[in-house]
Formats: C-alpha cells, sequence, structure tokens
C-alpha cells in the first residue's frame, strides 16, 4: 500500500511522463504546484517506488519512467470520469447530428473521429447482425442424452452446437419446441433472439412444455452462439509512428503486423472487453508479444441492452489514460443509443 505522498508522486511522475515522453527527474516533480516536497525528498520516494517496482530507471543518470505497475496502479485510481474539454464534448455529440443511414456507415466514422480525437489507433469491433436474422432452426437427437442444435441464418450462416438433453424429455416434446421457436422467432434479428427466446415464447412454453426450465437453459446456451459474425475496423493505425516510443522500426513492424492479422485481433479485442464498463489492459496484460508496451482500452456498445461489438484506442503505454478513458464512456453509450433507435 503507498502512502499518501507516494501515491502523489507517482500520479505526478505519470501525467509528466505521459506528457513529455522523457524520464521524468526529482527536480521537475518539486516545481509543480500540486507536490510541495523538496527535491531530495521526492529522490528518496522515488528510490522507494523504483525498489516497490512502480517506477523504473532507463540509465544510471537519467530520471525515472513509469513501469506497468506503476500505470496499473495509475489508472485504477484515476478519479471517476474526469472532464473533457468543452471542444471535445462538441465533437462527440456532434457526430450522432450527422446523417449517417447505414450501421457500418456509424461504426466506421466513429473510429475515425476516435483516431483523430485521441491521436492514437482505434479498433472497433462491428456485428453483422443488424441485417442477420433466424431463418430456421432445427434440434437433431444423437441419442437419448445429446442432440445436434442447428441454427440457420437469412444469409445461409449455419451453426451446429452439440448440447445435452435435459432427462426425460421425448421426441415429441423436442418437436413441439422447434416448432414453436420457428413459428414464433424466424425473422427475429439474431441479436435480439436471446431476448425474443424469453418475451416471445417463455410463456407459451411454460403452459405447454413439461420440461420447460431445462429446456430454456438449453436454448438460451444454443441462440446467438457463434452468430455475430463481427468485422473489424481500424483507423489511424500509422500513427503509431508518430509516438516516440515506437521509433524503432522492428518494435513498430510487429505492432502494425498484428493489426493485419483479423482473427488475432478480433479475438483480443473480444477478450480486452469482456466485463462491464471501460477495460484497460497495460503492456504485458494484453494477449500477444507485439503489444507488450502497449496499453489497450476497450468499451462494448449495446443495442436495446446486448452487448453487439467494441470500441477500443491502442497507443504506447504512456496514454492519457483518463482523457481516453472518458471518451470511450462517451461515445460507447452515445453509440448504443443511437444505434438502438436505428433498429
Amino acid at each position: 500500500m503507498l502512502t499518501e505522498r507516494q501515491r502523489m508522486i507517482l500520479t505526478a511522475i505519470v501525467d509528466d511522463y505521459i506528457r513529455s515522453a522523457e524520464p521524468v527527474g526529482s527536480r521537475s516533480i518539486s516545481k509543480r504546484g500540486d507536490v510541495g516536497y523538496s527535491p531530495a525528498t521526492i529522490r528518496n520516494e522515488m528510490s522507494d517506488l523504483e525498489e516497490l517496482g512502480f517506477l523504473e530507471q532507463p540509465h544510471t543518470s537519467a530520471g525515472r519512467i513509469p513501469s506497468h505497475k506503476g500505470y496499473r496502479y495509475y489508472v485504477d485510481h484515476l478519479t471517476p470520469f474526469n472532464l473533457l474539454a468543452k471542444e471535445e464534448l462538441v465533437t462527440l455529440k456532434a457526430f450522432f447530428a450527422e446523417k449517417l443511414n447505414a450501421a457500418e456507415q456509424v461504426i466506421q466514422h466513429a473510429g475515425t473521429i476516435l483516431s483523430h480525437m485521441t491521436n492514437y489507433t482505434s479498433i472497433l469491433l462491428g456485428p453483422e447482425v443488424f441485417q442477420t436474422s433466424l431463418r430456421h432452426f432445427q434440434l437433431l437427437p444423437l441419442n437419448e442424452d445429446t442432440a445436434v442444435a442447428i441454427v440457420v441464418t437469412n444469409t445461409g450462416q449455419v451453426e451446429n452446437k452439440t448440447v445435452s438433453l435435459p432427462a426425460g424429455v421425448s421426441v415429441s416434446e423436442m418437436e413441439r419446441v422447434v416448432n414453436l421457436l420457428n413459428r414464433k422467432l424466424a425473422g427475429v434479428p439474431i441479436y435480439r433472439l436471446k431476448a425474443a427466446l424469453y418475451s416471445e415464447i417463455g410463456q407459451e412454453m411454460q403452459r405447454h412444455i413439461e420440461h420447460f426450465e431445462d429446456l430454456m437453459k438449453m436454448l438460451d446456451e444454443v441462440l446467438g452462439a457463434g452468430l455475430e459474425g463481427q468485422r473489424l475496423f481500424l483507423s489511424g493505425a500509422t500513427n503509431m509512428l508518430t509516438q516516440p516510443e515506437f521509433r524503432d522500426v522492428d518494435k513498430v513492424k510487429s505492432i502494425l503486423d498484428l493489426l493485419e492479422e483479423t482473427p488475432t485481433l478480433t479475438k483480443m479485442i473480444s477478450s480486452a472487453s469482456a466485463g462491464s464498463g471501460v477495460q484497460v489492459r497495460i503492456g504485458t496484460e494484453n494477449d500477444h508479444e507485439a503489444f507488450a508496451n502497449c496499453s489497450l482500452i476497450t468499451a462494448t456498445y449495446r443495442i436495446e441492452g446486448e452487448a453487439v461489438g467494441t470500441i477500443g484506442i491502442l497507443g504506447p503505454t504512456r496514454m492519457e489514460y483518463a482523457r481516453v478513458i472518458r471518451i470511450l464512456d462517451i461515445l460507447s453509450k452515445d453509440l448504443s443509443k443511437f444505434l438502438s433507435r436505428m433498429q
């Protein structure tokens, strides 16, 4: 646990390093009006913070820079909802006043706005579920205990999933469930299937199907699984080249190469955005060595309450965390409202 003085000095060092990209010395910290300690006192605390793993000293005579542990502490203790400049709020709000008709167009444009506002790389995981709906559902028994659930969409996508059948479910009962589901849910958008399962057929199944609860759990697991079909949108990838940390050509090349590996990047973004609210992965917390010197900040966006995509910002670990977190928080919420209105 850091003391209040150590916390203040660490925060000042991270703030200064974010701005300058240069190692921070005790004298520059002592000149800040919000610290109020002598250079000697600050040097002692910086030495302790280095021993604790929160700071690193890149050269013997240089100042200190934050370690990944130091960035993590900084992010975890940020004041919630730091204010954005008025012009930045205007930029975000003006985006949703534009005449954008297609959901894909909205998502691509949001990525451009993000990369321009932050000067980092924006990564958006956009769903292809806006025009994708259920065409047909089948449940084919393999034996008494298992069956294959088959979901076919209007775009021709087919998803097969082996499921465990609730004990005692008869063939006729399964047929009734399948017929009811096809009658009620055919044509329903993929992203709404789970919600529609309860709102459209839940009560009817409860009245007519003996193993109602167990079958509902099975259907809940099947519907929508693997059907979202996501597309990746990148904007500002070359912004990495403007960051002082990435003057090393080999280092930035590995990052740019990974940004072109769509399946790997899609998996990373999906994993990073698991959970609610804004998520921050710093340095080695990322799932790939190429991003070991980067931070990835993500937030999900929703349609009618269902999470359907992710917006993210990739930059150096020396990132303006407070500002980027606030931008993503605002944009993800406004994007959710905007896309829900489009449906």
